[in-house]
């Protein structure tokens, strides 16, 4: 019994001791074991460097495309995009023969300013 203990504390230890070699430049954001029923997996999860170029908005945000079909559903006819920067995007057009403005908010499900 006692071997077995003996057996099971060296292994975990040369296990960390592994883990803890690997070279600095090697190091990722996480490393995950997992067990499942396909057998034990490895792996290591990376993010892109920031020298990496990928500049993207936000999934999440109102693009002008939704804002105008938001105007639409709410009953402006002939809605177009008037005016769009970072933090708004403005939508015109004509409803019961006026014209009408509707002022979204770039954030998600496009909220309605003005």
């Amino acid at each position: 019994m006692f071997r077995k203990i003996k057996i099971a504390a060296l292994s975990a230890f040369l296990g960390l001791g592994t883990l803890a070699a690997m070279p600095a430049s090697a190091q990722a954001d996480g490393i995950y074991f997992s067990f499942g029923q396909g057998g034990p997996h490895v792996g290591v999860y990376q993010t892109p460097s920031r020298y990496s170029h990928r500049h993207y908005r936000a999934a999440h945000a109102c693009t002008p495309g939704q804002a105008v079909y938001k105007a639409q559903r709410h009953g402006v006819r002939n809605a177009r995009v008037v005016q769009a920067n970072r933090n708004v995007i403005r939508v015109g057009g004509h409803r019961y023969h006026h014209r009408v403005s509707m002022t979204f908010a770039r954030a998600p499900h496009c909220p309605i300013i003005r």
